[in-house]
């Protein structure tokens, strides 16, 4: 299949030029900069896009892609840092900005380059950037300049060669979708409308090929990947796969019941159902710290998990629902970060249970695999369920997490998804739950004092899970929430609602 390729250079916004060229329904990977030109051939690229990134090219460790690039004959967009690594490569000249740029700036766009077909005159871009191209190199022309910065944009035509300074991947700059569908479309000429429902075929051939008839295993958690994933295994193998789902004593109030009816009624799957509710309850047993609740989650996760699936007989291989975005960032080119928090994930599995790994959807994003599971007739309740994290409940209930307090929160969790799904607003939000804080507070009920527990509401409204803003639910359906709390949940007298974005918060309270 044709594609543009990305090489990472370690921009913020890498995913963000991946994500465009997909919403113009033009396939593209992303790869390291330091990709070998082998891996880069492999995929025959229309086009090659060289990212932004916090480097100077001037600096003597100044990452750099295999000088083969330059000569494979294909057209290369350079971004921000792209742009001066041609500029450099090329014999142009770069060097520290007289005035650094951050956020909007007025480019002016010059007439007769292909990059700007379309679009003419003034437009609000996004800089980001501390060096800028101080000097063209020697066939290149500028075609836009901006406020802070002569030299905006250059291309040399002959060579194939484009380079922008400003980011027209983020949203902030206009008319940024048809400067990269321009060079994709127009300049490397790809003329596919790829959609993920084109990769159904080859992902079925595909799995086929890599059960080679053994038996797979699934860790079935009922969220959006491993469903989509669990359906398309299916339809390729049929009954060699074999789901196994964990209750973990964590869970909402129906995920187990929601699991029975979709995958075993309706699907008619393999599914077996471990009721590990008792292990983990009693080893999460005054644990109040949120890393250590997860780890203990995960590693008992491990431990039953593992025990189930040696009782698959001849199961030689592990199917996960791991994302593109999980594949970048375990390849990404930044530096080391600091942990927020440990993450719950199956991918432990595979090297403690020594099985070959399946990852349908390892170059999908969330929406495409939400796209791909409408495609499969996957139900839409289960395709719009909002992420929940594997930890579950235990990270929702502050503190020492007891079966009194879980059955406190997973009843007002339940009471708030009704009353937001029955508002239509269940769509509209990225992610909403409740949160059991371990704070009493005086009230007063049916005319005697009370003194019982607080629930903290938590809507937010996101694309990417990566930043959130707090979602701005109407005042009538959150007195709504509040008033069925209160009135229908023993232990709860007081509702707050949290109106915190990510950053500074995250989304998850631990």
């Amino acid at each position: 299949m044709d594609q543009i390729l990305i090489l990472d250079f370690g921009s913020q916004y890498t995913q963000l030029i991946a994500r465009r060229l997909r919403s113009l329904r033009v396939y593209c990977e992303i790869l390291p900069f330091s990709a070998p030109i082998e891996d880069i051939l492999a995929r025959s690229p229309r086009g090659i896009i060289l990212s932004g990134g916090p480097s100077s090219v001037y600096d003597k460790a100044a990452p750099k892609p295999d000088p083969a690039v330059f000569n494979l004959g294909v057209p290369v967009l350079g971004v921000c840092y792209g742009m001066q690594l041609l500029a450099r490569e090329y014999g142009g000249g770069v060097s520290k900005a007289t005035k650094r740029e951050y956020g909007f700036s007025k480019l002016k766009i010059l007439k007769g380059s292909r990059l700007f077909k379309g679009i003419s005159g003034t437009v609000n871009v996004w800089m980001s950037h501390g060096d800028e191209v101080k000097k063209v190199p020697p066939g290149f022309h500028v075609t836009a300049r901006a406020d802070g910065s002569d030299i905006s944009a250059m291309e040399n035509p002959a060579l194939n060669l484009y380079a922008l300074q400003f980011h027209p991947e983020v949203h902030h700059t206009e008319h940024g979708a048809k400067m990269i569908e321009n060079f994709a479309r127009g300049v490397c000429g790809y003329k596919e409308r790829w959609t993920p429902a084109s990769f159904l075929k080859d992902s079925i051939a595909e799995i086929k090929k890599q059960a080679a008839g053994k038996a797979v295993i699934c860790g079935l958690s009922g969220g959006v990947d491993s469903s989509v994933a669990a359906v398309l295994a299916h339809k390729a193998i049929g009954n060699k796969l074999n789901c196994i789902f964990v209750d973990t004593g964590v869970l909402r109030h129906g995920d187990r019941e929601r699991m029975t009816e979709v995958f075993k009624k309706k699907f008619g799957y393999s599914l077996k159902i471990v009721d590990a509710s008792a292990l983990f309850l009693g080893r999460l047993k005054g644990v109040t710290s949120p890393e250590k609740k997860r780890k203990i989650i995960g590693h008992t996760f491990i431990e039953v998990f593992d025990r189930e699936a040696k009782k698959v007989k001849g199961a030689a291989h592990l199917l996960q629902g791991t994302l593109y975005p999980d594949v970048i960032e375990s390849v990404s080119v930044k530096g080391p970060s600091a942990v927020i928090k440990s993450h719950h994930n199956v991918g432990g599995l595979p090297a403690k249970m020594k099985l070959g790994l399946i990852e349908p959807l390892r170059y999908f994003f969330k929406d495409e695999v939400r796209e791909l599971g409408r495609s499969l007739k996957i139900p839409e309740s289960v395709l719009m369920l909002h992420p929940f994290p594997g930890p579950g409940l235990a990270i929702r209930v502050l503190g020492d997490v007891t079966p009194d307090r879980l059955k406190i929160l997973r009843e007002a969790d339940r009471v708030m998804r009704e009353e937001i799904q029955k508002a239509g607003w269940y769509s509209k939000i990225w992610q909403a739950f409740c949160v059991l804080l371990p704070v009493r507070s005086v009230g007063v009920m049916g005319d005697e004092r009370s003194y019982e527990y607080t629930i903290a509401v938590r809507c937010v409204s996101s694309v990417d899970g990566m930043t959130a803003d707090w979602s701005r639910l109407p005042h009538d359906l959150l007195q709504k929430i509040s008033s069925r709390i209160v009135s229908e949940v023993r232990g709860v007298n007081r509702v707050v609602y949290d109106v915190t974005s990510k950053p500074p918060a995250t989304i998850e309270w631990e």
